[in-house]
């Protein structure tokens, strides 16, 4: 019974190579080519990423030295670089000198593509959308900076004491005291939020009648 299924397994195999043999063939040779095709994707992404890496370290250099004219044209070809995140770098170092030089409509348009640029991670994303926020805020409603950005002034989010600042004062804007106060209260004695504008939240609790002040066991906790 042995042999005999033994010699039922061979004219199995033997048939299957006979129908299926070129297939068979042709399905491991696409395999390869694909692995190898991978494997040089994978090699030519590196080089590419280390190349951009490279070339956006040489720009932040010239804008560190003031040379923003020997940056642009890097950063321009970064900025459209299919890489994310040195692409997103790149726009937001744009923006920064078109901000330096005082051209606010030229930087918010950048950063306000960034935000809306849905394949950007979305940290990324919230910070262009503050700092959008930022520039044009003298042209904003008061309506409008707190459309934008309240969902970002809420204890849990990391941008709590940037946006929570702007929509601060939105409110003052409009006439809404307590709101203000009560933010402002919540910003002075949040930990996450950096200790410049946690003092001034506390002077503007202050202000507008919130004791925002930590006690000292509170205080050194903090620090």
């Amino acid at each position: 019974m042995r042999e005999v299924d033994e010699e039922l397994r061979k004219d199995q195999a033997l048939h299957i190579w006979q129908n299926y043999g070129r297939w068979i063939i042709a399905a491991v040779v696409a395999g390869l080519i694909a692995f190898g095709g991978w494997l040089y994707w994978q090699s030519h992404s590196d080089e590419r990423r280390g190349e951009e890496g490279e070339k956006f370290k040489a720009a932040i250099k010239s804008l560190s030295q003031n040379k923003a004219q020997e940056a642009e044209a890097p950063l321009k070809e970064l900025a459209a670089s299919s890489s994310q995140g040195f692409s997103a770098a790149a726009r937001f170092a744009q923006a920064d000198v078109l901000l330096t030089k005082n051209d606010l409509k030229g930087g918010a348009a950048i950063l306000a593509a960034i935000a809306a640029d849905t394949k950007v991670p979305q940290e990324f994303r919230d910070l262009a959308l503050i700092r959008q926020t930022a520039a044009e805020y003298d042209s904003l409603k008061p309506e409008q900076v707190v459309s934008r950005l309240g969902a970002l002034a809420t204890k849990d989010s990391p941008w709590f004491g940037s946006a929570g600042e702007m929509v601060a004062v939105a409110y003052l804007r409009q006439g809404k005291r307590n709101e203000a106060g009560k933010l402002y209260g919540e910003i002075a004695k949040s930990e996450g939020v950096p200790r410049a504008i946690r003092q001034r939240a506390v002077q503007m609790a202050g202000v507008l009648g919130v004791d925002a002040v930590p006690d000292e066991g509170e205080d050194k906790k903090a620090k």
